[in-house]
């Protein structure tokens, strides 16, 4: 019955990933008591956006094995680490760009962060905005230090399900750091190999906004995984995303998608929707990149990022942290694609019995 229940999970696929789940080594369990079938998937992240399909997938197929009366499934979840690892202990770095500041990227990367986290992924985020560092105050930690462990790295400070470093809980608040290229680079260097991340699934790296130094010091010091551009959807946003775009791009930096931020507005009072920034511009630059989502002007978002409380925790039932969170789904899938992506051409044809 065992091999029964396998070869009828060999007929899903996962709906990203496009190879069928036996394969894939994510069936963990497949054994029929009393005629209710037990199956447990074992998902490439707990982030996992297609997970409702893949469970109607798995019940649908399951139910045609003869003496299966009922399926009870169950999920797991290992991220599966990239070919290359980002750094010890951390399976993968994805970086939160733009080509211009006002667009929300912050915002964006700390809400993803803690989405990724809230849905049981083990998370960094590291404030790569030297200049204008601002996660810290989005934390509510913007009064706390960095200290040293006892092998004297950097200890991530913890809040929120998540570990993150800022230079604002390095120098003091308020002044201002006029750096050169060369300081620039020794600072990202420290952050990223001096600190003491632990295992992580995803360390998400908000970047200043624009394509300078600190960018290219990231992509020289550290494997990093992809990168998500965070615009808005006029014109000019979309020029200056274009131009992230081609800078990754020569950089050998994978894009893994486009998040429209600011994307429209409801009015709370009627209900009516306004494109306060146009809409939908960000689909011509997914027409060659995904679209991860867009997401709703929402005041709620500015509010809990002033009291230091992400909006995907402090109000998750709201439109603009409904989008965020989906938007970590995506952005998860797509992180589990391109992990996945180069050792598919090497998995046998056959069934393997896991």
């Amino acid at each position: 019955m065992h091999d029964a229940l396998l070869s009828a999970l060999s007929t899903v696929n996962d709906p990203e990933l496009h190879r069928d789940l036996v394969s894939l080594g994510m069936i963990e369990r497949a054994e029929l008591l009393s005629g209710v079938a037990h199956v447990k998937v074992n998902l490439t992240t707990p982030a996992c956006p297609l997970k409702g399909r893949i469970e109607a997938d798995v019940r649908a197929a399951v139910l045609e094995v003869p003496g299966v009366q009922d399926v009870q499934v169950t999920f797991g979840a290992t991220v599966r680490q990239a070919a290359q690892p980002a750094l010890p202990g951390v399976k993968h770095v994805v970086l939160i760009g733009s080509g211009k500041g006002g667009v929300g990227k912050s915002s964006v990367a700390v809400n993803l962060a803690a989405s990724l986290a809230r849905d049981g992924a083990r998370v960094g985020l590291l404030d790569a905005d030297v200049y204008g560092p601002s996660v810290a105050h989005m934390m509510g930690q913007g009064a706390a230090r960095v200290t040293a462990n006892e092998q004297r790295k950097m200890q991530p400070i913890e809040a929120h399900g998540l570990r993150f470093l800022s230079m604002a809980n390095l120098s003091p608040a308020g002044q201002a750091l006029v750096w050169r290229g060369p300081m620039l680079h020794s600072a990202i260097q420290q952050f990223i190999k001096d600190a003491a991340w632990g295992e992580l699934d995803y360390l998400i790296v908000d970047l200043p906004p624009g394509t300078g130094d600190v960018q290219l010091s990231l992509t020289q010091t550290v494997q990093v995984t992809g990168a998500v551009i965070v615009t808005t959807p006029q014109d000019v946003a979309l020029i200056d995303a274009a131009r992230a775009i081609d800078m990754f791009r020569k950089a050998s930096v994978p894009v893994l998608g486009i998040v429209e931020n600011m994307s429209y507005f409801v009015a709370p009072d009627t209900g009516h929707t306004y494109d306060l920034f146009g809409r939908g511009g960000s689909r011509k630059l997914g027409e060659q990149y995904p679209l991860l989502g867009e997401v709703p002007l929402n005041v709620e978002v500015r509010q809990d990022a002033d009291q230091g409380i992400p909006a995907v925790l402090a109000h998750p039932e709201t439109a603009a942290a409904q989008a965020l969170i989906q938007v970590a789904r995506n952005l998860a899938g797509q992180v589990s694609v391109r992990a996945l992506s180069q050792s598919l051409a090497d998995l046998p044809d056959q069934l393997t019995v896991v």
